[in-house]
This record gives C-alpha cells, sequence and structure tokens, in this order.
C-alpha cells in the first residue's frame, strides 16, 4: 500500500530491457549517440514540431531550471504559482541557474493562478525603472503541485495575457502525460498549440529511470541552452542510457499507457474514498494525485497495517485522535487495482 509518490514506484520493464540493449558494445558520448537521434524525431513527431530542439537531462529540476536560465535574464523576475515546484521543492535551483532572477508568487485556488492574478502581477513589474525586476518568463504546472488541471482554455489564456506583453512560458510538465490522459488531447493541443514556449517533458514519475525532456519549439534557444546544460554539469557523457530510456518511453505508446494506469488508479482510490464516511478532499482529484482529509486515528490505524504515503497537514502523533489531517497519495503506473482496494479495505476497517 505504497502512495508516497510516482518517483517511488519501479522503473517499466520495456524500459528496462531498452537499456540492456542500449548497453551493448560502444556508442557516441554527449549526445551524439544514434538513439538520441531517434529520439528528436520520436518527440518531432509525437508533438507535430519538426522544427523543435529537443534534449534530455537526468532531473525535473534541472530541465526546469536550464529552460528559466535560458529564457530569462539574471534581473528578471519569474511569474509561477505559490505552489509551484520550482518554488517550493527545487531548493533555488531557478534563482541559481538564472543567475540571480527572482521568481514573483501568484496566488490562486487549486495551485492554479488565473489570468486576472497574471496580469495584475506583470504589471506590478517594470515599475521603478533601473531599481526593480523586470518582466520575465512565465511558468504553469501541468498537472499541478495539487493535482489538479489547466484546461486547455485556461492555458491558452495565460499564454496570451505573456504574449501580450511579449514574454515566454514555459510549461513544468514533470506529470505531462497523466494530463494529456486526463484532458483526452494531444501533446501539441496541451503545448505550443496552446501558446506554450518551452516545456519540461516529464518520465522520472511515469515509469522511467531518470530522464526528462527538454523541448523548446523555438530552435532558435539551442546553442544557448546547449552551453548552460554543458556549463551547469548536466551534460551526460554517456548518454545513450538517457536515451535509451526516453526512446523506449515513446515507442508504441507506452509513455500514455503508463499514464493511463496511474490516473485510473487514482480515479478508483477517489471514488472509493468519496464513498467511505468522514473523508473529504482538499482538491478535486483529476489525475493520479489526490489530497485527501480525514481523522488522526484514521491515519494511525493505516500506518501501522503498513500505508505508506507522506501526511500533509498535522502529524500523526497529537493529543485529539478525532482531528482531521490531509494526506497526500500518489498512484503511479504500477498501482493494481489489488493494490488499491487492499488500502480502501484498510480505510473502511480503520
Amino acid at each position: 500500500m505504497h502512495f508516497a509518490s510516482d518517483n517511488s514506484g519501479p522503473v517499466h520493464p520495456k524500459v528496462m530491457d531498452a537499456l540492456a540493449r542500449a548497453n551493448e558494445g560502444y556508442a557516441m558520448a554527449y549526445g551524439a549517440d544514434k538513439l538520441m537521434d531517434r529520439v528528436r524525431d520520436q518527440v518531432r513527431e509525437l508533438f507535430e514540431a519538426p522544427d523543435a530542439a529537443v534534449y534530455l537531462t537526468a532531473t525535473g529540476t534541472a530541465a526546469n531550471s536550464l529552460i528559466l536560465a535560458t529564457l530569462g535574464q539574471p534581473w528578471q523576475t519569474v511569474f509561477c504559482s505559490k505552489y509551484a515546484h520550482i518554488h517550493e521543492d527545487e531548493c533555488n535551483a531557478p534563482e541559481f541557474y538564472t543567475g540571480g532572477a527572482k521568481l514573483t508568487l501568484l496566488p490562486g485556488e487549486d495551485a492554479k493562478f488565473s489570468p486576472d492574478a497574471l496580469r495584475t502581477a506583470i504589471e506590478g513589474e517594470e515599475t521603478r525603472g533601473v531599481h526593480g525586476p523586470q518582466r520575465g518568463p512565465v511558468s504553469i504546472t501541468q498537472v499541478t503541485e495539487r493535482g489538479t488541471l489547466y484546461s486547455l482554455a485556461e492555458i491558452k489564456a495565460l499564454t496570451a495575457i505573456a504574449k501580450s506583453y511579449d514574454l515566454p512560458v514555459h510549461m513544468d510538465g514533470a506529470r505531462f502525460a497523466n494530463a494529456v490522459v486526463a484532458l483526452g488531447c494531444s501533446p501539441a493541443e496541451m503545448s505550443w498549440r496552446a501558446g506554450i514556449d518551452a516545456l519540461s517533458f516529464g518520465g522520472t514519475k511515469n515509469g522511467l529511470m531518470g530522464v526528462e525532456a527538454v523541448i523548446f519549439f523555438d530552435p532558435r534557444h539551442a546553442w544557448e541552452f546547449e552551453l548552460r546544460r554543458k556549463r551547469g554539469a548536466h551534460l551526460f557523457s554517456k548518454h545513450r542510457y538517457l536515451s535509451a530510456q526516453f526512446s523506449a518511453y515513446l515507442e508504441d505508446g507506452l509513455w500514455l499507457d503508463m499514464a493511463k494506469d496511474a490516473n485510473r488508479a487514482g480515479g478508483q482510490l477517489a471514488r472509493g474514498l468519496k464513498q467511505t464516511d468522514s473523508f473529504s478532499f482538499l482538491h478535486e482529484p483529476e489525475a493520479n494525485m489526490l489530497f485527501p482529509r480525514f481523522a488522526r486515528q484514521i491515519h494511525q490505524r493505516l500506518h501501522d497495517q503498513g500505508a505508506c504515503y507522506h501526511m500533509w497537514s498535522g502529524s500523526l502523533t497529537g493529543d485529539d485522535p478525532e482531528e482531521l489531517l490531509a494526506a497526500r497519495l500518489v498512484c503511479d503506473w504500477s498501482m493494481t487495482d489489488d493494490t488499491v482496494e487492499s488500502f480502501l479495505s484498510a480505510v473502511r476497517a480503520a
């Protein structure tokens, strides 16, 4: 009953097989391997973007930070949600890699910000001349850090605001696959056709060992990104092991199949919890990440039975057994119906 994170799940066997095949013989280093040529073709075909510049990094933090450094300047500010991963979970890496650009945090419900909030934040900068930060990139997360989704219309509305100020837009797509499945759209519709300039296309949370794709839909950013990736110590010498993972990820729609499995498990879990007394959600579940809230004593009993998940508010230890505490439950591609049902049975018993 392991719901701690989709980072915690296993690597898909097809990816492991691809790594084993890639381990045979010799291959050119630093992304000059033939497998990387295949990845570029696969990504460009998938996104219907024949001119896109495509790169791989080993972590989402590197992908996000190096993209923002390429799109922005040290004296600018990045507009993002106050819940954004680049703010809450990357140890100031965006600030470090951009050379000092700050983040302007936008409020909003369910970890999303509105076009009005974005316009207000943008208008609040470049008002103090040389003394204040200049307007920089806009960054949105899809799926958000609270398991919610921007609709295609919402993405387009945000990018339209950004474009009206000539600002580029980055999408943190660590769970991009889960969002594509949930919205029933194409990768192109949720990226460049909606106004996204650069994308972190996640794989690690969706069955890969450790690789994320960086996609610039405008290839003029390619050379600067290459320099920043090398200077930032994120250019792998034995790059073929990144390439092998991502090529297998895209082969025959494996990336979609795994996201469907994760979302299906998340839906099963959400329906089961909604049928149980005394449960509520901080945010309506829309993909594979849930934030249910229930009594401390239920949390304690579940953990005693071996359930593994993160507490989102409060502590397991406390004086009031009836105090409502939130949890974060995340389903990955390998989550089975039986595992979800075992957890729901434990919940009902508790």
